[in-house]
């Protein structure tokens, strides 16, 4: 009688189970503001030369700023050229006459437009009077 009793219970429950499990199956919708998927940048520096050197990343958000040791000032300085790394003010600054080559290189969403930016540099110290705090990976 017991199992005959459980028998019971169990394919009683089985569609009520299986209905639980489709419902949760279903694909969420997203709840995330457009505005905070429309602004990120994967950053990476490599530093020596052909690409065979020390990489560093990170990811870059906007929205708020998070993920970036210098989060806040990159971002506020990628709102001043609306996205465009090329147009960053070039910083003063006295570098040394060093050959050690560093390779940027941005990719990921701005705004809604797509980001593609990879240049090198002579060395660290250009790298940042050039491009500020959006490649200053190491806080």
């Amino acid at each position: 009688m017991t199992h005959t009793l459980t028998t019971k219970v169990v394919r009683g429950g089985l569609p009520a189970v299986a209905a639980l499990l489709l419902v949760g199956a279903a694909p969420a919708r997203a709840t995330v503001p457009e505005s905070r998927v429309s602004d990120w940048l994967y950053l990476t520096v490599t530093r020596g030369e052909g690409g065979s050197g020390d990489t560093r990343g990170t990811l870059l958000l906007c929205d708020p700023p998070q993920g970036h040791g210098r989060a806040v000032e990159a971002c506020a300085q990628l709102d001043s050229v609306a996205g465009d790394i090329s147009r960053l003010p070039l910083k003063h600054a006295y570098c040394p006459m060093v050959h050690a080559p560093v390779t940027v290189h941005a990719r990921g969403q701005w705004r809604g437009q797509a980001v593609d930016h990879r240049q090198t540099f002579g060395n660290a110290c250009e790298t940042e009077a050039r491009t500020g705090a959006v490649f200053a990976l190491d806080g």
